[in-house]
């Protein structure tokens, strides 16, 4: 008997020490901060995915991200082009206040001297700072570490890193071909784009065909690595910027040519990291964010996106250089098959994503970012009512609710000088998103109050020296 009464209670103790193990883990599993992860395709246009209209790039998996999740119809990058749209999402900074903006030179360059300051607080650092493990999957922009390495990303809060230092087309061979018309045809040989892990040379010329499943698996493994403590990854992709390359999987297969290809692959890599998450049990304490960090580089013809209905594209402080896709995913958590109206733009995930993190914004700095966890986690209206436009350091233009105001207006590219508007121009972007409609005399206190929101953010700007300018010599030719 005892025997037995032995046996029976090693059984009940089995049952009764897993069940309090798996208690543990759920209450662990509850109390832990949540994972954050940013995806962010290159001049991807508004008009480039399934879900905001494009009639044949077929985008199953993003289109079911935002079925499951929350599409937003006003999301904005706050710059035009690469380097300081990257910098503002970092920092939840307009970059003219980190110096990540000229009027001449509009990106860091591959001969750059220049880096994100070490001053600039990055989301990676803040969130470093209460025990997330950071990591970096693509292409940086931000600095070049071979000239100074100052400008690494592990040097601004990322404690991994695997892609490209800047943009795939900045290290052409002779061969390369030179405008749109010979973009058409690639060969991965006739670019010598460096790919690094951390701050070893993985390969240059890097196989650009194979960069999207290069950084996909990547950021797998980034995922998998650290599924039991907190993570931040930035995963920011080198497509669909020119030169465009795709898998022999993609290639041909879309019904919109090598743009389409390669955007059709990009959707497959946020369906990977999607499945990922929910194959490891970690969708429902992972939030993740889709977008682009400026609108479509238009004159690069068919190799360049749409913006849909919005005027102009990359470059430009239209609505098309900068109102980009935004699409924000946690299951359980963000109300699925929402499509958002309100005003939010990449500073944004700066201040969301701490608050989220359970963590104060810097009290030593003005951050433009607000945040954005009401809107998303309980379908509060946005504290944003308002956005400044900047095409490099000129402050071009400002929306505040539906209105949107012109001083200075551009071309994205071919146009040297910008037109001035005086008096300004005015647009109602409820009914008149492409901009063709100037209601300014119809609005003369709308166009006051906009002229004052201009001058109350000047107020806080101070002028700081521009990271873009300086250069190092390319090395003499033996």
């Amino acid at each position: 008997m005892p025997a037995v009464n032995c046996r029976m209670s090693f059984h009940l103790l089995v049952p009764l020490a897993a069940v309090a193990c798996l208690a543990g883990f759920s209450a662990l599993a509850a109390d832990r901060k949540p994972n954050v992860i940013v995806i962010l395709a290159d001049d991807l246009g508004y008009g480039d995915l399934g879900c905001y209209g494009h009639p044949t790039i077929r985008t199953p998996h993003l289109d079911r991200m935002a079925a499951e999740g929350m599409r937003f119809s006003d999301f904005y990058s706050v710059a035009e082009v690469c380097t300081p749209s990257r910098a503002a999402l970092l920092t939840g900074r307009y970059p003219v206040r980190s110096g990540m903006v000229h009027d001449q030179f509009r990106v860091l360059r591959n001969r750059s001297t220049g880096h994100l300051p070490a001053n600039e607080l990055t989301l990676p650092e803040a969130l470093q700072s209460v025990g997330y493990v950071t990591g970096m999957v693509g292409k940086w922009h931000l600095g070049v570490w071979s000239i100074d390495p100052a400008g690494h990303p592990r040097r601004h809060g990322f404690g991994s890193y695997l892609g490209l230092p800047h943009s795939n087309d900045m290290d052409p061979t002779p061969a390369a071909p030179q405008g749109a018309p010979g973009m058409a045809v690639q060969d991965p040989a006739w670019w010598n784009a460096p790919l690094y892990r951390d701050e070893e040379l993985v390969s240059q010329p890097t196989d650009q065909t194979q960069l999207t499943r290069v950084y996909t698996e990547e950021a797998q493994r980034f995922i998998r690595a650290h599924k039991r403590q907190p993570f931040f990854l930035y995963f920011a992709h080198t497509f669909p910027h020119v030169p465009l390359f795709a898998s022999s999987k993609f290639r041909g297969t879309s019904r919109r040519g090598l743009y389409g290809d390669a955007v059709e692959e990009l959707d497959w890599s946020v369906g990977q990291i999607l499945e990922t998450l929910r194959r490891e049990g970690l969708a429902k304490n992972t939030f993740v964010f889709f977008t682009s960090d400026n609108g479509p580089w238009l004159i690069m013809n068919q190799q360049g996106g749409s913006a849909g209905l919005l005027r102009e594209g990359k470059g430009s402080t239209w609505e098309g250089g900068m109102r980009v896709p935004g699409i924000a995913w946690w299951p359980g958590r963000i109300k699925a098959g929402v499509v958002n109206t309100n005003l939010m733009c990449t500073l944004d995930l700066f201040p969301t994503s701490l608050k989220l993190a359970g963590t104060a914004l810097p009290g030593d700095r003005i951050v433009d970012g607000m945040d954005m966890s009401a809107l998303l986690l309980n379908g509060a209206p946005s504290p944003r009512r308002s956005l400044i436009y900047y095409r490099g350091a000129r402050l071009s233009a400002v929306r505040k609710d539906q209105w949107k105001l012109h001083l200075f207006t551009q071309k994205g590219y071919g146009q040297p000088q910008p037109d001035v508007h005086d008096p300004p121009l005015l647009f109602d972007l409820n009914t008149d998103p492409g901009e063709s409609f100037n209601v300014a005399t119809n609005h003369a206190s709308v166009v006051a109050d906009l002229l004052q929101e201009i001058e109350r953010h000047r107020a806080t700007v101070v002028a700081v020296e521009s990271q873009l300018v300086a250069v190092q010599s390319p090395p003499a030719r033996p």
